[in-house]
């Protein structure tokens, strides 16, 4: 079992930068596959970032290749999501995710966080 805890959400402005944790406590991280998703109100949620297990070799979704940074830290059994450069439409609560096997797709992943949100304004 893995027990995730997201935190790092708030309110910035839009071009601003945010730096988001997942803390897993029951496994080592190094074995999973760990993922960021988002969702806004109204939409379903979407793939934001992924990393696979014992590497730290990245996919990002278009819309955030380029401002949005995944990495994890094993020490700390801890991943991280720097996002820089901020817009309106990055508004959303982002999850954290773990599995065995990576992917893009929700779906695919067994245990989540409960989220957090960050809102950025215009």
């Amino acid at each position: 079992q893995v027990h995730l805890v997201e935190s790092g959400g708030g309110l910035v402005q839009a071009g601003g930068s945010l730096r988001l944790s997942c803390a897993a406590s029951g496994r080592t991280l190094t074995n999973y596959a760990m993922a960021w998703f988002r969702q806004a109100p109204g939409k379903d949620r979407e793939f934001v970032a992924a990393i696979r297990p014992y590497s730290v070799t990245t996919t990002y979704a278009d819309s955030v290749k380029g401002r949005f940074t995944n990495s994890r830290d094993n020490a700390k059994n801890t991943v991280y999501l720097q996002m820089n450069s901020l817009k309106p439409e990055d508004t959303a609560v982002y999850y954290c995710a773990a599995d065995f096997t990576y992917s893009t797709t929700a779906k695919a992943y067994m245990y989540w966080g409960l989220g957090t949100q960050d809102t950025v304004s215009s």
